[in-house]
Parts: structure tokens; sequence; C-alpha cells
């Protein structure tokens, strides 16, 4: 036996930061990598190169970014930077002279290239083999499916498209091969992600693929019936509400799907909607959303909303929180607007102070809290399906219902439930709720 044979692979570090579109993107490096022979480290000391995959979408995101390269090169020395903020390669070479390469989004095959030269790999017959879903940054109870690349929006906010580029979505067959391989390794929860997921198949006419014996088109409503046969909880995210949204419901109702939409209404106002490009009218969705609770009483709502956006007055605030009122969303989140340099908003008028925002985030967050608290408070009593995330020393565990994502929405606590393991579906007895979180034991 040779002593090449034995060579230890080259170890790569990793910091994934922003959004889970970036986590995906990070998982298809690794598990290049790893078919490459290379080894993770999770340490800065073990590793012969850090990747930082980099966010560049708020001026807050790229100081978190420049943070983390800056800490990779105090740390280790030999770092490669790539995703949002890698459009900025000037940028961060002036900042940082050292980092070894900068690429951007999805330039997968360039990373990979910066990694060979960095620390090229050393194959033998004794590498790991790449398990066949891939390399994985999420536990192996549940998983990120990303559908598409890229939007075809210009939403005045927003860089993303001159980041990312138009819409590009991905053959129909290829997502539910993805989809089998993580169920089939132990996904108990797929969480479909995309900039547009209601848009899905657009760009390639929705043109029908191959899977299992028959045709299935390239459309979110056919996607996700396709992935309701799989045996796993399905949450669809960054869904626009499209008219044929409404189509999906029904699929909610029948639970093929999870009950739980996530759409980025951003505001209510009519007047802040046309100047960030957005879809106005809000009152048809009100209409909507009745007619979605109508066909499945269950149906949980997440969005996310901008205050202080240029030009907004308060009494377009008064209209976001008297909508918010009759909307009643299970599950919100506020951002203070940043401008982001780049956006076409950065030219519009009307620039709100930054102690104007706060005070405007504030009476959001409270409204959206109180609301909150009394969608959980009615929980109370009730027996629900909670996955197990976590399981602690005490006999505790933290799990969510499917009411809950990941990272972004609330938890579900459990007592006496030290028998339980991550990945477990159980039923549980709701006892006790606060703003965001339910608290209860599992059934015996």
């Amino acid at each position: 036996m040779s002593v090449k044979s034995l060579a230890v692979p080259p170890k790569v570090g990793l910091v994934s930061l922003g959004c889970p579109k970036a986590l995906v993107d990070s998982e298809r490096i690794l598990t290049k990598l790893r078919a490459d022979g290379y080894q993770v480290s999770p340490t800065y000391d073990g590793a012969d190169v850090v990747l930082v995959n980099t966010c560049g979408f708020l001026d807050s995101a790229k100081a978190e970014s420049l943070e983390a390269i800056g800490e990779a090169i105090a740390e280790n020395g030999r770092v490669i930077v790539t995703g949002c903020l890698g459009t900025e390669a000037e940028m961060i070479r002036e900042r940082f002279p050292n980092v070894l390469a900068v690429t951007g989004p999805q330039q997968y095959e360039a990373v990979v290239g910066a990694v060979h030269e960095a620390a090229p790999p050393s194959l033998g017959p004794y590498v790991d083999l790449v398990p066949e879903q891939g390399v994985k940054l999420t536990p192996r109870h549940y998983a990120y499916v990303k559908i598409s690349e890229g939007c075809n929006h210009r939403c005045a906010f927003c860089i993303i498209p001159s980041i990312r580029g138009d819409l590009v979505s991905r053959p129909v067959n290829a997502v539910l091969r993805e989809a089998e391989k993580l169920v089939e390794a132990g996904a108990k929860e797929l969480l479909v992600i995309s900039q547009d997921t209601s848009a899905y198949g657009v760009d390639i006419r929705h043109a029908a693929s191959p899977w299992k014996g028959r045709e299935v088109r390239a459309h979110m409503t056919d996607l996700a019936r396709e992935l309701g046969t799989l045996g796993a909880w399905v949450r669809l995210h960054y869904v626009y509400p499209y008219p044929h949204v409404d189509d999906v419901i029904p699929l909610m109702a029948e639970g093929h799907i999870l009950p739980y939409l996530d759409i980025p209404f951003q505001h209510a106002s009519p007047a802040v909607l046309k100047a960030m490009k957005r879809p106005a009218n809000q009152d048809k969705t009100l209409d909507r959303i009745k007619r979605w609770r109508d066909i499945c009483p269950d149906i949980v709502l997440r969005s996310t909303f901008i205050v202080g956006f240029p030009g907004e007055t308060e009494e377009d605030v008064d209209i976001l929180l008297d909508w918010l009122d009759e909307a009643r969303l299970d599950r919100v989140g506020c951002f203070k607007y940043e401008a982001v340099e780049g956006a076409a908003a950065n030219a519009l008028p009307g620039a709100v102070p930054e102690e104007v925002k706060e005070e405007r985030w504030q009476r959001f967050m409270e409204k959206a809290q109180a609301i909150s608290a009394a969608k959980l408070e009615a929980r109370v009593g009730t027996t629900i399906d909670v996955i197990i995330d976590e399981v602690d020393e005490e006999g505790g565990a933290t799990g969510r219902s499917k009411a809950d994502a990941p990272e972004i929405d609330g938890r579900v606590l459990l007592r006496d439930a030290g028998h339980t393991k991550p990945g477990d579906i159980v039923r549980v007895e709701v006892e006790d709720a606060d703003e965001y979180d339910l608290y209860g034991v599992p059934l015996a």
C-alpha cells in the first residue's frame, strides 16, 4: 500500500450566511467538494482553506459578511469568498487583499475550482463516499429544496435580480428526484424555497418532465401535489399571491401538503405598494384570505412587512395596521426599511427618519404580537402534531407544529419528552401559550 493512497484528504471550513437559498448553495458546493475527496472541518484551525458564503442584500447583512471574512482571515488566513457579496469583488479585495479568490452567487464551478487551486484534492480509494442525497447543513429530519434561481420581479427595494439574475426554474423531475432522495435519507419535512415559488416554471413554459411513468408539469400546483405523495411534511415558502395560488389550498385541506403559506405582502397601503412596485389590491387579498380559510380552516399564513419605506406617511401606517387587524395573519415579521446600494428606491423622495421608523416598527410589532398571542391562546387544550428538533438532558424537548417553519417561526416546548428523538412526529396536548410559542406534553 503506497503512502500516497493513505494521504490525508484536505479539509475545508465553511461559514454560511444569509437566507435558506444561500444555505442550499453551500450544500451544493460541499457536495461537490466531498465528491472530490475533501473533508469538512468544523473549526478554523483544522481547515486547509475556509469558504465564506456571504449575503449582500442589506447593509446590515453586508456588514455581517465583512465581519465574517475578517474573522476567517484572522483565524485561518486562507479564505475564499463566494455568495451575493461576491459581486462586489473589488470592494472585498480592497478591504481584504489577502483573500485567495472571490466568486459570485451560484458560481459553483468557479468556487470549487478556487478550492482546488488553494488546497489540491488528494483522491484515493479510501475517501468517504458522498451520500446520494448530497451533503446537508440542516438537521437530518428536515431539508430545503430549491426549485429555481433568480426572480423576474423588479421591486424597488430589492437588488436580487441584479445579483442572481432572472428566473431560472429547475426541471420538475430533477426537483422530485432530489426530494425523494432526501426523504429516503430520513427527511421528515421538505421546505420548498426560491425567490418566487409561485412563478416556478414560467421561464420554461411549465414544461412537463417524465416522472414515475407519467408527465408532470413544472408548475407550483403540480409540484406540490407530487411532493405530497412522498410521505413528508411539505412547506411552501416565498409564495407571491398569483391567482393560481388558490389551487394549492385544496391540497392543504386534503392533507397532501402542510396548511402553511408564506406570502411576502410587504405592506398594505396602495400608495406604498405602488412605490415598491408590488401588487396593490389589498382589499381583494383580504377576500382571498377569507376564501382560503373557508376551504382550509387550519391554514396558517406567515408574511413579512417593511415599515419606513420612502414616502410612507402616518396614514399609510394606519392603513397597514387596520389591514393587519382584518387579515389576522398567524406569523408575521417586520423590517425597518434599509437603503440598499443599487436599489431603485434610493432615488425616491420622502426618506423616513430612523426614529420614526423605530416608532412605526414598535407599533406594528405590538399589533402583531397581540394577534399572535390570541391565536396561540386559542390552541390551548387542543391536540396537535409536533416534529421534534431537539431533546435535552432534563427530559424536555423542543419541536415545531405544522404552523412553524424552522428558525423563523415559533416553537413548541415540551415536558416529559425524554423518550422522543429529533425527527419524531408526536401528538401533543397544548397546555399553555405566550406571544410566539406553545407549551405542552406528548400524549402517551
